[in-house]
């Protein structure tokens, strides 16, 4: 059983763990698919918009993507919930992922 397939065994048991969720995109990425990594963010991000860390990987994923727009828009996104969250830490790594693609 590859990875992939460990991480939807482990979500039968507790769907919508945002930790589990995280997890199957970063296999997604892993393996190229870019679509299915960017879906399960999207949805993880709609139904728990505090999981703060997924804001990072998400916008990153845009980026290599070609969608540095979107990414933008992802990155301010997680920083405001790192603000509220006083997640200096992730507000940080946001900020400075942000600043590298825009200047």
């Amino acid at each position: 059983m590859n990875r992939i397939e460990q991480i939807q065994q482990f979500l039968k048991n507790s769907p919508g763990d945002p930790f589990l969720l995280h997890a199957l995109a970063l296999e997604h990425i892993k393996i190229n698919d870019n679509s299915a990594a960017r879906q399960i963010f999207e949805n993880l991000l709609s139904e728990r918009p505090d999981y703060v860390g997924s804001y990072y990987h998400l916008a990153g994923l845009l980026v290599k993507m070609g969608e540095q727009e979107v990414a933008v828009e992802w990155y301010q996104k997680g920083m405001d919930i790192a603000r509220k969250a006083e997640d200096q830490h992730a507000l940080r790594e946001l900020q400075s992922a942000l600043e590298e693609l825009v200047f």
